[in-house]
């Protein structure tokens, strides 16, 4: 089910615009289908939807031009929207009338949970239809601009969302303010659906599901395994020259260690079963890193002088997220984080979360991401989630406000968001659609320290509880890479390529030159392929085109005889001719550098 459309939003023009819509298909499905009942039509991103219950006369899209026109129709009437109010009594008398049972049911259960303002339901009316709606909407259908909306497709939802309930036919729509915002959106659409990375990661050999391994733990291929290498290896270059020590942990662990965290039992659905070992232990596999690493800090004494200690590791977690909730690589049962933990001092607290802000920015700007947004996720007084330590928790939201504020980086606050044991920072990304995501997160934990009893000794010589700092800029290899893929529409720049080169011989005569420019290519560590079948030049260039390798090196008579190599980005259609040796050099150059080369802006450094 898409998300609902923000119950912030619903005074705005293009809430009332949506919702106002959803009332118009209704009214316009009831025209053809008199009999169907109703279920919900509320606003959603991106435009909106209703759920019918057609019976044995179904309805699809092959409709849609038809529904529209009566839309068109109901808009043209100038219909305003009219608001009223009945008793229980009043709407179930009112909807017997056309026998809809979903309303008459929806109806008694507000009045039962008290979600009834004065025990009075609310309705609204446009024309012959009225529906049961708590609003707000234009003040007419004629408010609707020509050309904002589309119906999108058909899908099947259960009523209320349950399987027990029966199965409804959901008709999507989409709208937007003006006529060129919905080509827009429609335009990036596509263009989400051809870079998808489920779709991408199969055709470019990256991942895998396979169902006798299991939903939602993929098998990583070559060309997979390389990019992962690869961003794992720039994550320990950057993370050594900002001071963290690596560490290897146990994936799997005694359930002590998460009543002692606390994950247990409040975690226990998010987590694979127990395994009973040992004559009656149960062990978990991690969900997280956090616990372990906590032991890592504890297995010696520790004095201020080395704090702040900065633990990282790249470690395997296993999270048992619902059947339904599986999305290819975006969100899965097993992952590898980028994780760390930086264990500090209060005084230190600050410089540190300004140090892993950077570190964010850093790999975020460099991968082209754009400029990300933070949601600043607080406690809640009014939950039982969160630690009941409020000094505490108004401390450590202040230190990373200030630091916020201090790094200019816009910010917005959600209360009762945070983890049980500090504030968080999630950061945002816009995807291809320009919907934001969060990628990966930071937060501050003041718990965790006093409970694993975690301690070092101050400059006076006295035992203190060190506060700890979680961060996983890069987040997992899963969700990152689904990302990128999509991001890049599978055109990885040569440093995170699988194949960094593909060598295209013109004809045959020329394929031991190529096998010569490969191996030396490979003898200084280079990806390289050649492309050695028996297809023709074109088809051969073709395929390397479509395979979205950043560099194709063309090899004629020529570029044997002079010991040259034709070079063609994929970013660039412009051919560059350049010697050998001083190619293998600058191939070098965007590797060491990590040039995004799969942007046209970037030219050739020759």
């Amino acid at each position: 089910m898409p998300p609902i459309a923000n119950e912030k939003d619903k005074e705005s023009p293009l809430y009332k615009l949506r919702h106002s819509l959803a009332h118009i298909l209704a009214q316009a499905v009831i025209q053809m289908r008199p009999d169907v009942k109703l279920g919900f039509g509320p606003p959603v991103e991106n435009g909106f939807y209703y759920d019918f219950d057609f019976g044995d006369q179904p309805l699809g899209e092959n409709e849609f031009k038809e529904i529209e026109k009566r839309m068109k129709k109901i808009i043209g009437q100038r219909q305003s929207f009219q608001h009223s109010e009945m008793s229980l009594e009043e709407a179930i008398k009112f909807l017997e009338k056309t026998d809809q049972n979903y309303k008459i049911e929806h109806c008694k259960f507000l009045v039962e949970q008290g979600m009834a303002q004065n025990g009075m339901l609310s309705f609204w009316t446009n024309g012959p239809f009225t529906d049961l709606c708590e609003g707000p909407h234009l003040e007419g259908t004629g408010q609707v601009p020509k050309a904002t909306f589309k119906l999108d497709k058909v899908a099947g939802s259960y009523w209320k969302g349950d399987e027990k309930n029966p199965m409804l036919t959901r008709i999507y729509g989409l709208a937007y303010e003006t006529p060129d915002e919905l080509k827009e959106f429609i335009r990036l659409r596509k263009l989400a659906m051809e870079r998808d990375h489920r779709k991408l990661g199969q055709k470019l050999d990256i991942y895998a599901m396979d169902e006798e391994i299991g939903n939602g733990l993929p098998i990583w291929l070559p060309n997979g395994t390389i990019i992962r290498d690869e961003l794992e290896k720039w994550a320990r270059e950057e993370e050594f020259k900002a001071g963290y020590h690596r560490v290897s942990t146990p994936s799997i662990t005694r359930e002590e260690l998460y009543y002692k965290s606390g994950h247990l039992p409040y975690y226990k659905e998010g987590m694979f079963p127990p395994m009973e070992l040992d004559g009656g232990v149960n062990y978990y596999l991690r969900p997280m890193n956090c616990p372990h690493h906590h032991k890592v800090f504890e297995s010696r004494q520790r004095s201020y002088r080395e704090l702040p200690i900065r633990l990282a590791e790249y470690g395997d977690t296993f999270r048992y997220e619902k059947h339904g909730s599986l999305s290819g690589l975006m969100r899965v049962r097993a992952m590898s984080m980028n994780d760390a933990h930086i264990y500090c001092t209060k005084e230190q607290l600050e410089d540190e979360m300004i140090g892993v802000m950077e570190m964010y920015k850093n790999y975020y700007a460099h991968l082209r991401l754009g400029d990300f947004r933070v949601r600043l996720s607080l406690h809640d007084n009014d939950s039982d989630k969160f630690v009941d330590q409020e000094e505490e928790w108004i401390q450590s939201e202040n230190i990373v406000r200030r630091v916020l504020t201090k790094m200019e980086i816009p910010f917005e606050e959600e209360a009762g968001e945070a983890a049980f044991y500090g504030p968080k920072i999630d950061i945002q990304v816009k995807n291809v659609l320009g919907n934001e995501e969060t990628v990966s997160t930071c937060q501050l934990d003041f718990v965790m320290g006093q409970r694993f009893e975690l301690k070092f000794i101050n400059s006076e010589g006295e035992e203190e509880t060190p506060f700890i700092i979680h961060r996983a800029p890069l987040s997992t290899h899963e969700r990152m890479i689904s990302f990128l893929i999509e991001k890049f529409g599978g055109a990885f720049p040569t440093w995170l390529a699988p194949a960094q080169v593909v060598i295209v011989p013109i004809s045959e005569n020329f394929l031991e030159y190529a096998r010569e420019v490969a191996q030396q290519l490979k003898n200084e560590m280079f990806r390289v392929k050649v492309d050695d079948s028996s297809n023709s030049f074109n088809k051969k260039l073709r395929s390397a085109i479509t395979g979205k390798n950043p560099n194709i090196w063309i090899i004629g008579e020529k570029e044997v005889n002079e010991r040259l190599i034709t070079w063609r980005r994929y970013a660039d259609q412009e051919q560059t001719t350049i010697a050998l040796n001083h190619a293998t050099g600058v191939l070098e150059r965007l590797c060491k550098e990590r040039m995004m080369d799969n942007f046209e802006d970037v030219n050739l450094p020759v």
